[in-house]
This record gives structure tokens, sequence and C-alpha cells, in this order.
């Protein structure tokens, strides 16, 4: 299991079967702000769908194609983050992530993202990082323009959310750029 250390209160922690009822939990409680953005959360009902997405993961994480972390602030899982549609060939993937409205406005998501962006370049030797959000999304777009991030496009009506056609933001970040902003620690 990947465990990445970010902070004395915060890290990530590959995901376990054994966080499903703690998923599920965190999910329930978050599902109406969630659900805004994340079309998944309606299909996420049940103990047995955390369970699934967990087992599904562990087997993409075996086949190092997408990792999920959960985000753990002070021993207490508060979100998820992870890595996915990875190309080998190009050593592009992309982020995703989503935090419980308790846990917002304390930096979590941005050190997340960090930290996962840290490992992806120097660990899986990644050149290429993508975040993708909803236009509307307000809230994560802060996170890859504080990080940094580059502003590639919007790709028009290419997501559907409960029934009706949205724009997508796209947002990358080159490993060389992430290693002139944050240069390895020595």
């Amino acid at each position: 299991m990947i465990n990445i250390h970010i902070s004395e209160q915060l890290e990530l922690k590959q995901l376990e079967l054994k966080d499903a009822p703690a998923l599920f939990a965190l999910i329930d409680r978050s599902r109406k702000s969630l659900r805004r953005f994340l079309p998944w959360v309606d299909y996420n009902t049940k103990l047995q769908h955390s369970e699934n997405f967990i087992k599904t993961m562990l087997r993409k994480a075996d086949e190092l194609s997408d990792f999920a972390f959960g985000i753990w602030y002070d021993k207490q899982l508060c979100g998820v983050i992870d890595l996915h549609d990875w190309s080998k060939i190009l050593q592009i993937a992309e982020i995703g992530y989503w935090i419980d409205n308790e846990f917002t406005g304390k930096g979590i998501a941005r050190a997340s993202c960090k930290g996962l962006l840290d490992y992806a370049f120097t660990e899986l030797k990644l050149n290429k990082v993508e975040i993708r959000f909803a236009l509307e999304n307000v809230r994560s777009a802060k996170i890859p323009i504080k990080l940094g991030f580059r502003r590639e496009g919007t790709i028009r009506e290419s997501a559907k959310l409960h029934g009706t056609y949205i724009d997508i933001v796209v947002m990358g970040m080159l490993k060389k750029d992430w290693l002139l902003l944050y240069p390895p620690k020595k």
C-alpha cells in the first residue's frame, strides 16, 4: 500500500477494503454537496458500492493504471484523491479530488494535490498531470490555479451531469514546470 506523508496532520493512504464503511459514511454525509458536480454520487448509495469502488481501484493499482487515496486529516478520513486515466505511452494522468464540507477551507485539497503531484512526477515519472473540472465549479478551479497549473482550454459539452451536458475546463502541469515551481528538497 502506498502512503504519502504530507504533514503531521495530513496523509494520503491508498484506499483499502477496510476503509469502505468510513468512505461510504463520508459520501453519504456529503452527498448533497458532492452531487452538484460529481454524477457518480447518485450511483454510490450502499456500502457495497464503496466496496466495489475500492476493489476496482486496487485492481487498477496492481495494473499501474489508477490509484485512489483516502485523504486523512488528524487520522480522520475527510476526502478522496485519485490519479486516473494514466497513459503509459504519453506519461500523462489526471487527478481528481473531493473533500467533505466540514474540512474545506483548511488547504487540505491543495496540500493533497501537491503531495500527489510530487509523487506522480518523482516516483511514477509522469511527464504531465491534468486536472479537469466543470466550468461552474469555481471552488475546484482554485486549487490548480494556486498550484501553478496552466489553463489549456475548455472542452464544450464533454460531460453529462444529471442529464445536462456541461463544459469541462482542462488545466495542465508539466513535470519540468513543476520542478521549477517546487524543486525537490535535498
